[in-house]
């Protein structure tokens, strides 16, 4: 992933979601931003299993040269961790239209993670 300052100040004027002041971090200051704000702001078990996350994405999409692949990818990834900085993220139901956007993988994947969360809640290891 190699954005340039180029495509990262034009990140900023598309409309895609983001307010305008926001201008995107390159990708080594926001893999280390979300690292913090994991270690500062979630509970010892979500900040293993979220940490993890984080590394295998950010490793997948590290040959990526598309600039529309790198602006999504670092929009959402900067978006997520403002909500993991300002605690907005607890309860929040997912945007339909992601919902809709996503892959029959993803959707399994998510069917997994409901099916271990409501497994764990069952157990008493509600954690929060």
């Amino acid at each position: 992933m190699r954005p340039t300052q180029k495509l990262l100040a034009t990140a900023a004027a598309s409309s895609n979601g983001l307010k305008p002041a926001l201008a995107l971090l390159p990708p080594i200051p926001l893999y280390r931003r979300l690292f913090r704000a994991h270690r500062k702001h979630l509970p010892a078990e979500m900040r293993v299993l979220g940490d993890e996350y984080i590394k295998a994405e950010f490793r997948a999409h590290r040959s990526t040269d598309n600039p529309v692949h790198i602006v999504g990818f670092l929009t959402e990834w900067q978006l997520y961790a403002q909500k993991i900085e300002g605690d907005s993220w607890r309860g929040e139901k997912l945007d339909p239209a992601k919902v809709q956007k996503m892959s029959d993988e993803q959707m399994g994947q998510l069917y997994e993670l409901m099916q271990a969360i409501q497994k764990r809640h069952e157990e008493g290891g509600d954690g929060a």
